[in-house]
C-alpha cells in the first residue's frame, strides 16, 4: 500500500474545512424585498400581518429603528416556538424589507414575505409604476441634425 507524503496530507488537512464550509448553508439567511410603499405603510402592514393575521406574539417592536421581533410558530413544527424578525429600512433607494427566521428553512421566510407583499397590495392597492429615467442625452440634438453654420 502506498503512503501519502507529508505535503499531500497537509494539503488535504487544509482543504477539508474549506470544502465542508462551501457546502454548509447559512442558517441565518434571510429573504428581502424592495417595497414600493412608504416606510409607514410597510411597517404598519407588517405589524398587522404578524400580530393580527398570523396571531404571533410580538416580543419587541421599534418604529424608529424599523424592526419587529416575534415568536414564530409553524404548523410543521408541532407548535414549537422560534424567534423571528422583520427589518424595515428606509433608504435612498426606497424601503428595504428583510425577514429572518434563523431556526427555520428559508422557504418559511419566503412564505412570510409573500404574505406581506399580498397584504400590502390588498391594503394599499397596486403601487404606481415608477417613470423610467430620462435618457442621458435627452437635451442633445439628434446625431443626423445639421450643425449650425
Amino acid at each position: 500500500m502506498r503512503r501519502l507524503s507529508p505535503i499531500a496530507l497537509l494539503v488535504v488537512a487544509l482543504a477539508a474545512p474549506a470544502v465542508v464550509s462551501l457546502g454548509a448553508r447559512d442558517a441565518s439567511a434571510s429573504v428581502a424585498y424592495a417595497s414600493p410603499y412608504t416606510f409607514e405603510q410597510t411597517f404598519g402592514t407588517a405589524l398587522r400581518l404578524v400580530r393580527v393575521d398570523l396571531g404571533f406574539k410580538i416580543v419587541e417592536k421599534d418604529l424608529s429603528n424599523g424592526y419587529l421581533l416575534f415568536e414564530y410558530r409553524s404548523p410543521e413544527s408541532g407548535g414549537r416556538v422560534t424567534q423571528g424578525a422583520i427589518e424595515i429600512v428606509n433608504g435612498r433607494a426606497g424601503v428595504h424589507v428583510a425577514v429572518q427566521l434563523p431556526a427555520m428553512p428559508q422557504y418559511h421566510e419566503q412564505v412570510l414575505l409573500d404574505s406581506l407583499v399580498k397584504k400590502l397590495i390588498a391594503e394599499h392597492g397596486v403601487p404606481p409604476k415608477k417613470a423610467p429615467p430620462p435618457p442621458a442625452d435627452a437635451g442633445a440634438p439628434p446625431p443626423d441634425a445639421a450643425a449650425p453654420p
